[in-house]
Parts: structure tokens; sequence; C-alpha cells
């Protein structure tokens, strides 16, 4: 997998760095496992836009994922590395030797033809096998892991992210997380070996503003340049800087202000926190 840069013959293409996609080995999806996908443009059952600055994009089709990797001791091979449009990693299809096809996350190094597996019991400890927290030697980089047993994969599951196994001790396994906090997970929740692939996804540069709007996301408007009954940061002659701290439209602070809720549940697994 590699990056590729462009030459200058527009001037989107000037700073443009790309993907060369050398390691897709197949163009469509397999049709069985996509579905719909509605776009909401930001708005929610109201018809209330409640997530600024979304609407337009490509239209796309789900592909669905097996996150669970409940289909445990029977082989699967890999038949094709594929783009998702709705993720930053890849994703890899894999034939069951009992005939079923899943979709799995493609973590770096996995290759065409390269057997899979996932079980309960000990696997072999290469990408693409997933198991138990606790059938995982500490040291291990692993991905797509499961916040409760039997939930299926929820974090560690962006392109190039892998988390690392610790330690473990009574029925818990301390996990340092890509953010760098420090996590009890308990000793049966299932995570999947290896780090992500398409590593390179945090070098790529859109290029054009155009880019970014095939992707669903529209441009923003700056609070400074706004009038004051739309922003608290509006008004003023010239170029002003609001003579406050910076808010949210809504007067809320922002830049550095806590949000997370004091949830006893969550914050009893937290051994370090990221900051």
């Amino acid at each position: 997998m590699g990056l590729k840069k462009y030459k200058p013959v527009t001037p989107g293409q000037r700073f443009k760095v790309g993907f060369d996609f050398s390691e897709i080995t197949r163009d469509k999806p397999y049709k069985k496992l996509t579905t719909a996908l509605k776009k909401s443009g930001g708005r929610n059952n109201y018809g209330h836009i409640t997530v600024r600055f979304r609407g337009g994009g490509h239209k796309r089709k789900y592909r669905i994922i097996d996150f669970k990797r409940n289909k445990h001791d029977v082989p699967g091979t890999v038949a094709s590395i594929e783009y998702d449009p709705n993720r930053t990693a890849r994703i890899a299809l894999i034939k069951y030797r009992d005939g079923e096809w899943r979709y799995i996350l493609a973590p770096e190094g996995i290759t065409v033809n390269q057997e899979v597996m996932a079980s309960r019991d000990k696997v072999e400890i290469v990408p693409g096998n997933a198991t138990q927290l606790k059938n995982i030697p500490s040291g291990t980089m692993i991905h797509n892991l499961e916040l409760k047993p039997g939930r299926g994969g929820q974090v560690v599951r962006s392109a190039g992210a892998y988390a690392v196994l610790s330690d473990k001790e009574s029925g818990t396994a301390l996990i340092k997380m890509p953010s760098g906090e420090m996590r009890k997970f308990q000793e049966s929740c299932f995570a999947t070996i290896g780090q992500l692939g398409n590593i390179d996804n945090k070098n790529i540069k859109e290029g054009k503003a155009g880019r970014t709007r095939w992707m669903g996301r529209r441009g923003h408007t700056r609070g400074s340049v706004m009038n004051p009954v739309d922003h608290p940061h509006g008004g003023g002659e010239g170029k002003s800087k609001g003579g406050r701290n910076p808010v949210t439209p809504w007067g809320k602070p922002t830049l550095g202000y806590k949000t997370r809720k004091k949830k006893k549940p969550s914050n009893k697994y937290i051994v370090k926190r990221r900051k």
C-alpha cells in the first residue's frame, strides 16, 4: 500500500496526495453482504439539523461487517481485499469452509488466500485471527475490541489503529488504547490480532474542497464572520476576536471544555486517563 502524488495539471491536484490502491484486489463488493444506506443530512427524526455542515456526498452501499467474529473454529480463506467507503480501514472478504461469506476489517499484512479463524480457545497469533483476551499473550497488538463480551468489536476500528495488551490479572486484562488511556477489559472479551491496515490514511491530502463535499462534509462558516444575532463571536468593526473566550453558537465554552459525564460504570475501568 502506498501514496500517490499528482502532477499539478489543475489547481486541485497541486498539493493532492491520494492512495495508489495497490492492495485492493476486487472492484465491486459482494452483493449479498451489502445493504442500502440512507443519508440523514445531519437531521434527526423531526427533520431538525442536529449536526451542522453535513449533506450531499456520493451515494454509498453499506458493507455488513462481522464485528462479532462469532463463527468459531471454522477456518476461512481471504478471497479479496476491498475498499469500503464507510470507513477508513480496508475490509477483507472471507470465504469459510462451510460456504458462508463474511467481511472483516483487514489488518496490516493480511493477504489473499491467507487462512483466518476465530475461536474461544487459543489460536495462532497471526493478523486476522480472533480470540478472547485471556488467550492472547501480553505485548500483542490487537484491534476490533469488545467493550462487553458478546457485544461485538466497538473500539480500535479505524485505519492504522491498534491497542496493546499490557497485562492480565484476576479475570481482567489491562489494555493500552490508541489514545494512551489504560483501560481494564474482561478477559472473555474478543479481540482480533494485529494492527489495522491502511496506515497511510493519516497522510492523505484532499487537494480541493470538492473532494470533502463528495464525502458529505460541507464547508464551515467561522463564527467571527457572522452577525451578533447568529453567533456570540459575531459583529464588531473589522477582524474582531469578540472579547471573550471561544464558545459554541449556543454560548457553551469550547477548546478544552470537558463534556464527559461522570458515569461510574465506565470510569471504574479506566486506570489511567489519556491526558
